[in-house]
């Protein structure tokens, strides 16, 4: 195996272990060996996670559900500790294969998915392929829409600019002091406190890997292809709970639009809230997923009466 995988997380979740996916078939561009966290114990829960962080994006949501859920966290291809491969595809329709690569090849079924940001694109595009094993899905601050981040502020316009921009890009997607980083993360949070130092370190020590610029570059410039996923919205079958920031970088516009795309959606925003809600108020996806199993649980005959 590569270097890059010969790497491992300074964070660790209680109740969640460590395990690989291997990739299936001999393809060239293949996304490689996926890493992911998995814990608990019940139906199971699909995390996915946003541009530039990880499984460990998730650490303080999964104590709050992993009685009721078998919790599976995934590194998305290149991300976290999943194997980078030279010349992968860090587009859309490429990552969503590897989130239905770990449902199939775990055979997951009656599954929820939850994803922040890219995150919850690749929840509901999957739930669109996977209608049979999909049972519910719960999508938070959906990146889907023009500017994504560099909405954030003029520090994170003027970085992805320069990531994203012909022959410097890579260099520039190689620098990350940490000053910088924590300023960027805490442009998506309207509790600044909530991104704890730990985390910005561990991130960072994840830029370091050999190739990871490569691939930062690469899932900076996907946005056209989240904002084309939007087309696949009106095929999710399984029901859907849409949470948003109240200072998420989504206009109400573009939040108007994904609930016309999903009309039977539940709809939530959360006040004061930024982009990052599973660091700042992982109480809120907690009890969407937590209500959810316990509305389940209870005979349909009860819930009528």
């Amino acid at each position: 195996m590569s270097a890059t995988t010969d790497f491992h997380s300074g964070i660790r979740i209680p109740g969640t272990t460590e395990h690989f996916l291997d990739p299936l078939g001999p393809e060239p561009r293949s996304r490689g060996r996926l890493r992911y966290l998995a814990g608990g114990t019940g139906a199971p829960l699909v995390l996915l996670h946003t541009v530039r962080t990880q499984a460990e994006h998730f650490r303080h949501l999964i104590p709050l559900v992993q009685d009721r859920y078998t919790v599976y966290a995934l590194d998305l291809p290149g991300m976290g500790y999943s194997q980078i491969v030279p010349g992968a595809s860090y587009d859309e329709p490429a990552m969503r294969a590897a989130v239905k690569s770990l449902i199939t090849q775990l055979d997951l079924r009656d599954v929820t998915l939850l994803g922040e940001s890219m995150g919850a694109t690749l929840a509901l595009t999957t739930a669109a392929d996977l209608r049979e094993r999909v049972r519910r899905v719960v999508a938070i601050n959906a990146y889907d829409y023009a500017g994504g981040i560099a909405r954030s502020s003029l520090l994170a316009r003027f970085i992805v600019t320069g990531v994203l921009a012909p022959g410097i890009g890579p260099t520039v997607a190689g620098v990350e002091p940490k000053a910088i980083m924590r300023a960027v993360l805490r442009g998506g949070l309207g509790d600044k406190a909530a991104l704890h130092d730990d985390y910005v370190d561990e991130l960072l020590k994840v830029g370091r890997r050999p190739g990871y610029p490569v691939v930062a570059r690469a899932v900076y410039g996907n946005l056209p292809s989240l904002i084309a996923a939007r087309s696949r919205y009106s095929e999710v079958s399984a029901p859907v709970h849409l949470i948003y920031g109240e200072k998420d970088w989504s206009r109400p516009s573009d939040r108007q639009a994904n609930k016309q795309l999903l009309p039977a959606a539940d709809f939530a925003q959360v006040p004061d809230a930024g982009h990052f809600i599973v660091l700042e108020r992982p109480d809120v996806p907690a009890k969407a997923l937590n209500d959810a199993m316990r509305l389940a649980s209870v005979p349909k005959t009860a819930v009528l009466k």
